[in-house]
């Protein structure tokens, strides 16, 4: 009888384990300095706080845009900084290509994303994120694609690609839009993670707070709601209520970052009519 209930404690701790490890949600982002606003400081502890455990990775290189990653790829660079998020501690590894990424475990997610000052210009999208998600399958072909929506800029930008939107946000709200309904019809194999409706509706409760350059977003305020969206997204569990929040911020900023994110994911802005004269 001993030994039938030692082998019982040891098939329950075993299937414990196998349950905690698939918990686990690894989750990649094929991305820029928009992704590293969005994943790397305080989604982590978010999800923790919604019982979901989380393998975050993050290839960086500053402004790259979808051309960008495919020229990369195609000239086998290995150019990227690697920021990985495991057990809560982030790690750096440099000088990594996209091939070493894909390799570096099996990926639940992988998201896309256009660089900023080109995410409400259609025709660049093409054909770089075509050839990407292609390569990407190859070795990834488990793994659910994803494209993170990335925000406008704030009113009083100063960024050199602020002009082509005519230096207005409502302008590049508008082109973000049409190109991620665009994008979305295109691609239904992709899944909208939807940081950019989020930071609208955020900056209408909160006021054009949320960036702290103009573009890239405030570590306290702006970096909380787009982890709120990827939390939501990932865990699948409303994150209104979630008891994790930025030391710097009151309850009450907590509260509305995070009904802007919870109404983002509902209802995503995208395929809304271009402002007039907008270039697409």
């Amino acid at each position: 009888m001993k030994h039938i209930r030692f082998l019982l404690v040891i098939v329950l701790v075993c299937m414990a384990s196998a349950m905690r490890a698939g918990d686990t949600i690894r989750v990649l982002c094929i991305g820029n300095s928009f992704s590293w606003d969005a994943v790397e400081q305080e989604l982590y502890p978010l999800a923790k706080a919604q019982g979901t455990e989380l393998i975050i990775g993050n290839l960086y290189f500053g402004g790259c845009s979808l051309q960008q990653h495919w020229e990369f790829y195609e000239q086998g660079k290995a150019n990227y900084s690697f920021r990985i998020i495991k057990d809560g501690v982030r790690t750096v590894q440099e000088h990594q290509s996209l091939m070493a990424a894909l390799r570096y475990t099996q990926w639940d997610y992988i998201s896309f994303q256009q660089a900023s000052h080109d995410s409400g210009k259609r025709l660049s999208y093409e054909p770089y994120l075509k050839q990407l998600q292609q390569v990407v399958r190859k070795y990834q072909p488990k793994a659910k694609f994803c494209w993170l929506q990335t925000w406008s800029y704030a009113q009083d930008a100063k960024h050199p690609g602020y002009p082509y939107y005519q230096c207005s946000q409502q302008v590049m709200n508008d082109s973000i839009a049409s190109c991620t309904g665009a994008l979305m019809r295109t691609y239904k194999n992709i899944r909208l993670v939807p940081c950019g409706s989020a930071i609208t509706y955020a900056r209408q409760s909160m006021g054009d707070i949320l960036c702290r350059d103009g573009y890239h977003l405030s570590y306290e305020l702006g970096r909380y709601v787009a982890s709120c969206v990827w939390c939501e997204f990932l865990t699948g569990k409303s994150v209104v209520g979630n008891p994790y929040k930025s030391e710097k911020m009151t309850p009450e900023q907590c509260l509305l970052a995070q009904k802007a994110a919870h109404k983002a994911i509902k209802m995503p802005i995208f395929e809304k009519k271009c402002a007039k004269n907008l270039r697409i």
